[in-house]
């Protein structure tokens, strides 16, 4: 996605400079050749060794993109972590590790990237949205959601001794949930956000009623108001092919897109006066709170 941006694009926010972020696929990091994108308003260039070590780097004319990779032209590596399928990297100080997913290595699970799809938004509001409950019957009729099954009922909210979030207790009728169901089910859900800018969705496995599916977001800020997700999953599904487990997948973000595309403003609002919430927003409005505790100015409109 090619987005104009000047220096004001580029993130002086320690609580986000300091995180992992993903920016690339980890199987599609080619050893010995330079690929480019752009992480908080700076370009950022990645490669893997011929050992298939990644690495990774604040882009330099000498080292251009499609050619090959010289280490010794890179004055200085940025971190870098593979982790769930995914090269992450970062632009401050990270932590040690990312937050910990034990459903990967599971091993009768399919891990599967869906895609890395482009949006003109923050990346707060596209964890919100993925957050929000309320939209099923609207804006995923037929699939995640179908009138007059539209309320949204109480659940619990909490922020653990982890520092993430957790909405459980979550229950919400959906005609397909999945690409192995058969036929219309009231869906568990469990929302986490280990993040500021991915969240995990647990949900009712059709295939084994003891065990939950995993979906998630994980979200590279291009600049505050432009964005590229990643969709991950990690599901029990003997049934599927990896294309169609993606193409529903696919089909899920396609009707969110437009609608986070016109939402105004772009930034997430964290003063809780300046959107009205209602009930079924406990967890988007603990998240807003939660981004303020931790500094994140970033993608955001900060209270006053």
């Amino acid at each position: 996605m090619m987005v104009a941006m000047t220096t004001a694009d580029i993130c002086r926010n320690d609580a986000i400079l300091d995180q992992w972020h993903p920016i690339a696929v980890e199987n599609e990091v080619r050893p010995d050749v330079v690929a480019e994108t752009t992480l908080l308003g700076c370009r950022v260039s990645y490669s893997a060794t011929g050992g298939g070590d990644p690495v990774a780097w604040q882009s330099v004319p000498e080292i251009r993109a499609g050619g090959s990779f010289d280490a010794s032209l890179v004055n200085e590596s940025l971190p870098v972590l593979i982790q769930y399928g995914y090269v992450w990297s970062s632009l401050g100080e990270p932590p040690a590790q990312l937050f910990e997913l034990p459903e990967y290595a599971e091993p009768d699970r399919r891990n599967i990237h869906a895609a890395t799809i482009g949006v003109a938004c923050s990346a707060p509001r596209a964890v919100e949205n993925f957050l929000d409950m309320g939209r099923f019957p609207f804006v995923h009729t037929g699939i995640l959601g179908i009138e007059p099954h539209t309320e949204v009922r109480e659940y619990e909210v909490e922020v653990d001794n982890k520092n993430e979030i957790w909405a459980t207790e979550c229950v919400f009728y959906q005609p397909v949930a999945a690409m192995t169901s058969e036929g219309g089910q009231m869906s568990d859900y469990i929302y986490r956000v280990p993040h500021p800018y991915c969240v995990l969705l647990y949900k009712s496995c059709p295939l084994d009623p003891k065990r939950m599916d995993v979906i998630g977001l994980f979200v590279r800020s291009v600049t505050a108001d432009h964005i590229e997700a990643s969709m991950f999953l990690s599901v029990i599904d003997v049934e599927s092919t990896d294309s169609e487990i993606k193409r529903f997948q696919q089909t899920i973000f396609a009707q969110d897109k437009p609608i986070l595309e016109n939402q105004h403003p772009k930034r997430l609002p964290l003063d809780p006066r300046f959107e009205t919430p209602i009930r079924a927003d406990h967890v988007a409005i603990t998240y807003r709170r939660w981004l303020s505790e931790l500094g994140v100015t970033y993608g955001v409109i900060p209270a006053a």
